[in-house]
């Protein structure tokens, strides 16, 4: 499956956030973000025939990348607007971040989650100390959801991926990722609404000129892929139904896709079992566990999608937050 390639873009508005933004989420993060470890393979290598860096956010706190975003969102607060609470709509990893967020600076949070969840993750969140409201992910609109309980609360709203914060704070992942192993010629991105595309591509082009970044979407759900054809934003009919629950995203943002597309080469696709096989390959190999939309990325380049070798390749591990027996059921449900 060949990456999508942009057409020149109509009407893009001004990028959301500059590198300097990523560098000021970076001082907030300091000492309470995890520098999450780089991982290696020579299999993975001599695979694919590139020299291979693996983020692993799956070992950031709260078990994703979200947790930069989401944490410094409510951390550039004024602490009277902060001291009202936050509220976001998530399948579970920003809706963990901003309610750890929200724990760790003693305020509320209200987060609208979809009714079919992942358990581990609504439970994460609860934990966290949120109060979570539920939504049918195919006929509810969270976006009106939120907005209304935000301002039922008088509180902030924070949304998962179209927001400067949010963005800047994802970015951080790609700094520290070229700070540690230097530039790189490629760096895959796992790709929802475009929070973290955005953030990285910001990022990775500062620190590294002449990289290409490529975003990696599921197949079942190529809103970034068509928007790229089309040369504008483009909205898919219906909500993507993929193993991936934190791609299923219906259109780009539109904050990630003006700061995103000026600096993305192009869009990939992978399907579910080019994921479940990432997913194993992460297993067996790395000893790591990645939930499907972590996966992704690795998965491009396991099945093809984008070709590296010679390279000097980044990929990120964007999650781990998948129980036992779903990562079971995902693996297991892999076409013969």
């Amino acid at each position: 499956m060949n990456p999508v390639a942009p057409p020149v873009p109509r009407d893009l508005a001004p990028p959301a956030i500059t590198f300097d933004d990523v560098q000021r989420a970076a001082g907030r993060l300091r000492g309470v973000a995890h520098r999450t470890p780089v991982l290696t393979s020579t299999m993975l290598d001599e695979r694919t025939g590139a020299t291979v860096f693996v983020k692993a956010e799956n070992h950031q706190r709260m078990g994703a990348f979200k947790f930069r975003g989401g944490y410094n969102a409510v951390a550039a607060l004024d602490p009277e607007t902060r001291a009202r609470g936050v509220v976001t709509a998530s399948s579970g990893n920003h809706a963990q971040a901003v309610a750890l967020a929200a724990r760790l600076h003693g305020i509320p949070a209200w987060i609208v989650m979809p009714e079919d969840a992942p358990p581990l993750k609504l439970a994460a969140t609860r934990g966290y100390g949120a109060e979570t409201i539920s939504y049918d992910r195919y006929t509810g609109d969270r976006v009106a959801i939120s907005r209304r309980v935000a301002e039922e609360r008088g509180a902030t709203l924070i949304p998962p991926y179209d927001h400067p914060g949010v963005m800047a704070g994802q970015g951080t992942l790609a700094l520290e990722l070229i700070e540690e192993v230097g530039p790189l010629d490629l760096l895959l991105v796992c790709l929802g609404g475009g929070g973290l595309l955005a953030g990285c591509a910001v990022a990775a082009t500062a620190l590294s000129p002449g990289i290409e970044v490529v975003g990696v979407e599921p197949a079942a759900g190529d809103d970034w892929a068509r928007s790229y054809a089309a040369g504008e934003r483009v909205r898919l009919a219906e909500i993507p139904r993929t193993i991936a629950d934190g791609q299923q995203t219906e259109a780009p943002g539109e904050l990630t896709w003006a700061t995103a597309r000026p600096l993305v080469s192009r869009i990939a696709v992978v399907d579910d079992d080019a994921i479940r096989d990432a997913m194993v390959f992460l297993f067996e190999r790395l000893k790591t566990v990645a939930e499907p939309s972590g996966a992704s990325a690795l998965a491009a380049l396991l099945g093809g999608a984008v070709e590296a070798r010679g390279m000097r390749v980044g990929v990120t591990l964007s999650g781990g937050n998948v129980g036992v027996a779903q990562f079971c059921r995902i693996v297991g449900e892999r076409a013969g």
